[in-house]
């Protein structure tokens, strides 16, 4: 990441201009301040790779400056000049963080080698940042890919063979099956980790705003570009480029993605120089990309060079070998995340969470058992707990619950936080609910007989009549 805006901070006024001139005339974007207070209010409002700061300007000094720069941007190198050739001053201003000093006057010269130096050390910053970060991320990765069915053993084995070489990738599944992690798990598995990886969904970007995506523009190239902007492919440079539902991509711009699978060098929007790119393009989708060629709505030649190697995740449905090690894997997660005790299942709501057809894959899944955890109060979560799914079967459609699986489904929606409950006649409460629709129903269908109502109940006809006025039941008796 090379240096590009420069703050220059000096009371004298024949520095500031020497120094903004020469800079500016290397393609530098230069600001100039003329005291420290200044250059803290510019430094706050915008984005700088490297602050030049006089040591003695009126307000704050250079090394005052210096210590606020530290909290405001801990990021930002500093180099601090002064006329007064001292060891306290060189030594107190690399104890406070500087990344160089320079004595006035200097030869421009200097300004070059101190520009190219601070360049390099900030790129090998940013990658070490960055090879940190994605090493983070590819520990985090392997415990975040779950599953030991035949199918993802598949996948896995795939990954291992692919990631090494800088083939094009194309991964298809249906939404919520993971298609961005084993994007990430080719990545950093390659030989480009350290590099960036760049997710791009092609479905949640306008039309319009697409293409400028990715590829980037240049200032003035159209109403509101007021500087220049690195497209996608140019912030994956030497990384990998992950461009998500291509399906979505409008055929017009699928030709330009060709071109760069083909020429490896992008051209900005507003711009006419072609710029190189070393980029690896993995792309995904949940669409049948070869019905969308036979339609014309994907261009055939680009299908056949992402389809180099193709990587096919199975919903959920078809490896539920898979979906308890998931559940374990979700609770520890979820439970760390809302800072709860560890929560397990039960066998039953294993049962029943294995049997689901689950058409949101994986992702409802993890939604599903993260509303059971914040819902429950128990640490043991049983199928009444997932009452969105005790109604229906392993299709996902409507299944005709047992009696009891129905009374057990209410009460936990009416009682879920048992501990808060004041005592009080539950129990009663609860037996009224049931006799009332029980015995209602049961003189429904004996058309208001009492008698034959009490002896299908099995209790005594003066117990039905009691029972009949204190729940307050209207008897209709039909011819």
């Amino acid at each position: 990441m090379s240096i590009q805006n420069i703050l220059v901070a000096d009371d004298e006024e024949s520095m500031r201009w020497v120094l903004s001139k020469a800079l500016r005339k290397k393609g530098f974007n230069t600001d100039l301040a003329r005291d420290g207070d200044e250059a803290l209010r510019m430094i706050k409002a915008n984005s700088y790779d490297l602050a030049l700061l006089d040591i003695k300007m009126p307000g704050l000094s250079g090394l005052e400056l210096l210590d606020k720069v530290k909290e405001e941007r801990a990021d930002l190198f500093v180099v601090i000049m002064t006329a007064e050739a001292s060891m306290k001053n060189a030594v107190e201003a690399m104890k406070r963080g500087a990344y160089d000093y320079l004595t006035k006057p200097f030869d421009l010269s200097v300004i070059d080698a101190v520009v190219e130096k601070v360049s390099r050390a900030r790129d090998m910053s940013c990658q070490v940042t960055l090879l940190k970060e994605e090493l983070k991320d590819r520990y985090q990765l392997e415990k975040t890919i779950i599953g030991n069915s035949p199918a993802m053993r598949d996948v896995y084995k795939t990954i291992g063979k692919v990631a090494p070489s800088d083939v094009t990738v194309l991964i298809q599944g249906e939404s919520g099956t993971g298609k961005e992690l084993i994007a990430r798990a080719i990545h950093y598995n390659s030989r480009r980790l350290g590099k960036p990886f760049i997710p791009l969904n092609c479905a949640a970007i306008p039309k319009e705003l697409l293409e400028s995506e990715l590829f980037g523009f240049e200032k003035g190239s159209f109403t509101g570009a007021s500087e220049r902007k690195l497209g996608k492919f140019e912030q994956a440079n030497g990384g990998t480029i992950f461009l998500d539902e291509i399906g979505d991509m409008p055929i017009d711009l699928q030709a330009k993605i060709l071109r760069v699978l083909q020429e490896k060098e992008v051209t900005r929007t507003g711009g006419n120089q072609s710029i190189p790119v070393d980029v690896r393009i993995v792309a995904a989708t949940n669409q049948d990309l070869e019905e969308s060629v036979r339609k014309k709505a994907f261009r055939e030649d680009l299908f056949y060079r992402l389809n180099v190697i193709p990587i096919n995740l199975v919903p959920l449905r078809e490896r539920r070998e898979d979906v308890p090690l998931l559940v374990e894997y979700f609770l520890a997660k979820i439970c760390a995340e809302l800072e709860v005790p560890n929560k397990r299942c039960s066998a039953e709501a294993i049962k029943l969470l294995t049997g689901y057809n689950w058409p949101g894959n994986i992702r409802e899944l993890e939604n599903t058992i993260k509303r059971a955890v914040i819902l429950s109060p128990d640490p043991l979560l049983v199928a009444g707990d997932f009452p969105g799914l005790t109604s229906k079967g392993a299709d996902g459609k409507g299944e005709e619950l047992s009696l009891e699986g129905i009374v057990d489904l209410k009460l936990r929606g009416s009682f879920s936080n048992m501990e808060r409950m004041e005592s009080g006649d539950v129990y009663s409460m609860v037996l009224e609910q049931v006799e009332r629709p029980l015995i209602r129903f049961v003189l429904e269908k004996t058309r208001g007989n009492q008698v034959r109502a009490a002896d299908i109940l099995g209790i005594n006809r003066n117990t039905l009549r009691k029972k009949i006025t204190e729940l307050g039941i209207e008897v209709v008796k039909q011819a």
